[in-house]
């Protein structure tokens, strides 16, 4: 039997065209995927116009610093608003006052997207008298909206958070960040460090360092390795560094909070009959 030239290209051809179709067929499943893909959905909140979407990657929130994510649908439309401008005020409800906590602006994730995402770094937990609410506040065009809802702060099993007065006489909350997950590794750690401006204002304190030193009590207070201080890439951000842990178990992480020029604001040094400091945070892994 013989084959023109042409007969075989034309074959060939098909062959590649049936191939592209189902790589493209393949490609099109795959392909598209959720902007809350990886998270949980904490609560809704809705208004009379809105449903609010609240996420995180546990679907809760906790004492000490919350990484959240939120979206707005319209009730009306059942679309979900790609050009709000949002802000938020954490208020914890005491029995003799009122107070707020550090938290970031809302951005949006994606520019096209609906999804806006922000942290809030709730420093005390609540309890059976004490509580927390949470006021959003956003607008679309010239409109402008509100919600409150309650929020769920139980205390943390391990100090993840700390709130105290420094020798310069400010208040400062620091706050544990990441790993979220240790690994016997040198982790790449991050915290958060903020001031008290007043009882609703918590800014960035920039410029500073927080010293590290891991220690494991229950293995004759041994070090670690390689661990690098933690300082800001620039004014603004979080404070990152690196976290050398050789081994499971529980870890006290050391720490010290020192101005630019090495002043001590908080902390000691682990040293002589100085076995830990008075400023720490603790994981378990």
């Amino acid at each position: 039997m013989k084959f023109s030239l042409k007969s075989i290209f034309a074959v060939l051809a098909m062959a590649f065209l049936v191939i592209s179709c189902r790589t493209s067929d393949s490609e099109e499943i795959i392909v598209p995927t959720s902007e809350t893909e990886g998270l949980v959905l904490i609560k809704e909140v809705t208004n009379s116009t809105h449903k609010i979407e609240l996420y995180s990657q546990t679907g809760t929130t906790k004492q000490g610093y919350n990484d959240i994510k939120i979206r707005i649908k319209n009730l009306a439309s059942s679309e979900y608003e790609k050009n709000a401008s949002i802000t938020w005020t954490p208020l914890m409800h005491m029995t003799s006052m009122m107070h707020s906590c550090p938290r970031s602006t809302i951005q949006k994730v994606t520019a096209d997207g609906s999804l806006y995402s922000g942290y809030i770094v709730f420093q005390m937990p609540e309890n059976t008298s004490e509580y927390w609410d949470l006021k959003i506040d956003y607008t679309i065009g010239t409109t402008t909206y509100t919600a409150t809802t309650g929020v769920s702060v139980p205390a943390a099993t391990k100090q993840v958070v700390t709130s105290f007065k420094g020798t310069d006489n400010v208040q400062y909350v620091v706050a544990y960040v990441d790993p979220k997950t240790p690994k016997v590794a040198i982790n790449d750690m991050v915290v958060g460090v903020w001031k008290t401006q007043d009882l609703m204002t918590f800014p960035m304190v920039d410029g500073y360092i927080v010293k590290l030193d891991p220690r494991m009590p229950g293995m004759g207070n041994h070090s670690s390795p390689n661990n690098v201080n933690l300082t800001q890439t620039s004014a603004g951000n979080l404070y990152n560094g690196k976290l050398s842990l050789t081994m499971t178990g529980y870890w006290k992480l050391n720490l010290q909070l020192a101005k630019a020029d090495g002043t001590i604001l908080k902390g000691e040094e682990i040293a002589g009959t100085v076995t830990e400091s008075s400023m720490y945070f603790e994981i378990e892994f």
